[in-house]
């Protein structure tokens, strides 16, 4: 399975008890995937997906003790209808179901957001796998939704974005801990904790590899380092000769062609004193400002 099916697998086992919650819930997997059929009048849900189906047949049983593998006749729709908000006093349909945005009745406590982010996602959410990166969506049927939907997820600190993808409107967060706190919001803790576990390796990694790329940068630069200073000592005993220069710097040429890797530190330790690594720094510049005057 992938991971946005277990999330899925998750969030269809988490079963709100309060009814404003489980209203809520209905109204996240209705208004995305949802219709009403005015002849005769009944609400249809459109997915061929089984686990939102069977958190769909739960909810309305627990919210309306409704069994939705019998027909629901017009007395009960206009019961779901009423308490989802989409009809008026005179039992008229507000707007079809697709354009409406969920009445802010419905979702005003946090723990009715909660419900009601987690039905929309179990109904068009989707998730990337997060060992190839991070991406969480929810797509609406038109922009009211959308933004609604931008709306109750920025009420919870995190920053979705939209864009238009053939003809829907699409909320989506790309950063990982955004998405983490998203599962925390919609109640998929195993989840929170798989994606917490990949985040961490994946970062582990990417520390490992800055680690190993500076290190090798280091050496890279020590060595080019090393190799010109001999090429400047080479340059000095081949022309003026090292026997010309002054002993403090004759003796560092001739440990330094002796010791062609080794760093500066214990090239100053094999000095008689030993001399510090700024001070074997200081006359292998002074070798290499020589080697630049004959040059």
């Amino acid at each position: 399975m992938s991971f946005s099916a277990d999330v899925k697998g998750e969030l269809a086992k988490q079963i709100s008890k309060s009814r404003h919650c489980q209203l809520a819930e209905l109204a996240g997997i209705l208004q995305m995937a949802g219709r009403v059929e005015t002849s005769p009048l009944s609400i249809v849900l459109e997915t061929d997906n089984d686990i939102l189906l069977q958190k769909y047949a739960i909810l309305m049983k627990r919210a309306f003790n409704i069994d939705i593998t019998k027909a629901i006749g017009q007395e009960d729709s206009l019961r779901i209808l009423s308490a989802m908000k989409w009809i008026d006093e005179k039992n008229q349909i507000k707007l079809p179901l697709q354009e409406q945005r969920t009445d802010g009745r419905l979702i005003q406590k946090t723990c009715c957001k909660r419900a009601f982010l987690r039905g929309a996602f179990l109904a068009v959410g989707s998730m990337s796998d997060p060992n190839k990166g991070y991406h969480f969506e929810i797509v609406c049927r038109n922009m009211e939704q959308a933004v609604q939907m931008q709306e109750v997820i920025g009420s919870f600190d995190s920053d979705a974005k939209l864009v238009e993808r053939k003809g829907h409107q699409v909320v989506y967060l790309k950063e990982g801990s955004q998405i983490v706190d998203m599962l925390n919001v919609m109640e998929a803790y195993v989840s929170l904790m798989n994606l917490e576990n990949i985040r961490i390796l994946k970062e582990m990694r990417n520390s490992i590899n800055r680690q190993v790329n500076c290190e090798t940068a280091n050496i890279n630069k020590t060595v080019n380092a090393a190799v010109k200073q001999i090429q400047d000592i080479e340059l000095i005993r081949d022309t003026m000769g090292l026997d010309e220069l002054p002993q403090n710097l004759r003796e560092m040429a001739l440990l330094r062609l002796e010791y062609p890797d080794a760093p500066l530190k214990e090239l100053g330790n094999y000095l008689e004193p030993p001399v510090g690594k700024s001070g074997v720094n200081h006359r292998l510049r002074k070798l290499s400002a020589i080697a630049e005057g004959l040059r």
